[in-house]
C-alpha cells in the first residue's frame, strides 16, 4: 500500500432478511418485517462507527434497494452519489471487483449493498488473512448473514482493487433472531 495515498474504505452490506412471497421473481422479493428492523439497525451501526459513505453501489434487486433506503434514512448526510447497478445482482466476486474498479477517484468511502455468496467471497478475496483477528475469525465462523456489514480499508486508486489489496477492519452482524 502507498503510504502517501489517503485510505479508502469499502463497506460491504448484505441486504437485510427478505420475504419469500409466492409467485414473485427473485429480483422482486421485498424485505420481511425482520429485515426492515435489521436494515435500520445496520444504518445505526454505521453512524455509531463514524461511517458515512460518499458513494453507494446498490444491486437493483428490490430487497437491496429497500435495505439501502432504510440504512440511508439513519445516516447524518446523504452520499454524494448512489448508483443502482444491475451487475451487482447475482454477481461473483470477480464481477463485483470489476464494478468497484470503475468507482470515480474522488470518492473515499464506498458502500456496496449486495447479495451472498458474492459479498462473502468478495470480502474473503479482498482481505485474505489481513485484518483484525477477531473480525476475521467471526467472519470465517459466521459467514455473511442478512444485514451483516464488513469494513475493508486499502490505499491506492479504485482501478487497482484486486485480491489481497484490503484489510478487514470491522465485521458486524445483526442481533440474533
Amino acid at each position: 500500500m502507498d503510504a502517501d495515498t489517503p485510505p479508502r474504505r469499502i463497506i460491504v452490506l448484505r441486504h437485510a432478511r427478505a420475504d419469500w412471497p409466492n409467485q414473485v421473481a427473485d429480483h422482486e422479493r421485498p424485505l420481511a418485517d425482520r429485515g426492515r428492523t435489521q436494515a435500520t439497525e445496520a444504518g445505526r451501526w454505521l453512524v455509531d462507527s463514524g461511517i458515512n459513505p460518499d458513494y453507494v453501489l446498490c444491486s437493483t434487486a428490490l430487497r437491496t434497494r429497500e435495505t439501502w433506503k432504510l440504512v440511508a434514512h439513519e445516516l447524518p448526510k446523504r452520499p454524494r452519489k448512489t448508483v443502482y447497478e444491475d451487475r451487482v445482482y447475482e454477481a461473483q466476486p470477480g464481477q463485483i471487483i470489476e464494478v468497484l474498479q470503475e468507482t470515480p477517484e474522488d470518492h473515499a468511502d464506498l458502500l456496496l449493498v449486495g447479495h451472498n455468496p458474492g459479498v462473502l467471497g468478495l470480502t474473503q478475496i479482498l482481505a485474505g488473512d489481513d485484518g483484525d483477528p477477531d473480525a476475521l475469525n467471526r467472519l470465517r465462523l459466521g459467514g455473511f448473514p442478512p444485514s451483516a456489514v464488513v469494513v475493508l480499508s486499502f490505499r491506492g486508486p479504485w482501478k487497482l482493487v484486486e485480491p489481497g489489496v484490503a484489510r478487514l477492519d470491522s465485521y458486524h452482524t445483526p442481533p440474533t433472531e
